[in-house]
């Protein structure tokens, strides 16, 4: 594949290694606004996007893919409350975009280990649950996307918790979200189960960006050819 990474942050740099390593050719990195017309002819001869840029240039750069017919895949989280107009360009204009808060196979199977626990944790009142989640400074958004989807996940599955909350509960029916921003780490989500007599703990360490870059990678390729708005869950069958 001939590959565009829009956002030539951290993020892109291990996307454009993982790409290479498996034999693709990155032929623009766009950093500005700008750089869509500076490298128009290279990203007209590409065959993906990468969407890493930060959450305000999001729906302007998908929109500019579209405009030309290719793909996108987007790991900006922050942008979500416009996701159902995404889908629907989508629909109506025979578009594709994989979009994932978090390209990782084992956050992807955190997500679906939680939504048995959540199903579990519905049927024990006495089990109250938690979540936290720590990265680096530079992470701009708080929650991170991962953890909200973590949080939709058990919201969905726990009657009695009604919404996340970004701190502290304050009622039983509130799910805590703690979020702290620290160092450089890239990614931890932990999930608490406890009661009066015991604690379970669900735990995702990410030892680095080059699981989330390979995941998107993966991601890129399985959707060559296809139309239509896919997740993770998608491209790894969890679905089936």
């Amino acid at each position: 594949m001939k590959i565009v990474l829009s956002g030539y942050g951290k993020m892109g740099h291990e996307i454009e290694a993982a790409a290479q390593a498996r034999g693709h050719e990155v032929v623009a990195k766009l950093d500005t606004a700008g750089d869509w017309d500076a490298f128009s002819e290279n990203i007209r001869m590409a065959d993906a996007v990468f969407e890493f840029s930060l959450p305000g240039t999001v729906i302007e750069n998908i929109r500019r893919c579209f405009d030309l017919h290719l793909p996108v895949i987007i790991g900006t989280t922050g942008w979500n409350d416009r996701a159902g107009e995404v889908k629907k360009w989508c629909l109506e204009e025979g578009q594709a975009v994989f979009a994932a808060s978090n390209f990782s196979i084992g956050v992807n199977m955190l997500y679906r280990i939680t939504a048995s626990l959540a199903e579990m944790i519905n049927k024990l009142e006495d089990y109250q649950i938690s979540l936290e989640e720590i990265h680096h400074i530079h992470k701009l958004d708080a929650p991170s996307g991962t953890a909200i989807n973590i949080a939709e996940i058990i919201l969905d599955k726990v009657e009695r918790k009604k919404a996340w909350v970004n701190r502290p509960a304050g009622s039983p029916e509130e799910l805590p979200v703690i979020s702290v921003r620290e160092g450089e780490i890239p990614g931890i989500h932990t999930i608490t189960c406890e009661s009066d007599t015991e604690k379970l703990i669900l735990r995702h360490e990410a030892k680095g960006r080059k699981g989330l870059a390979l995941g998107a990678v993966l991601a890129a390729e399985w959707l060559q050819g296809k139309k239509g708005y896919y997740g993770m869950s998608d491209m790894l069958r969890f679905n089936q």
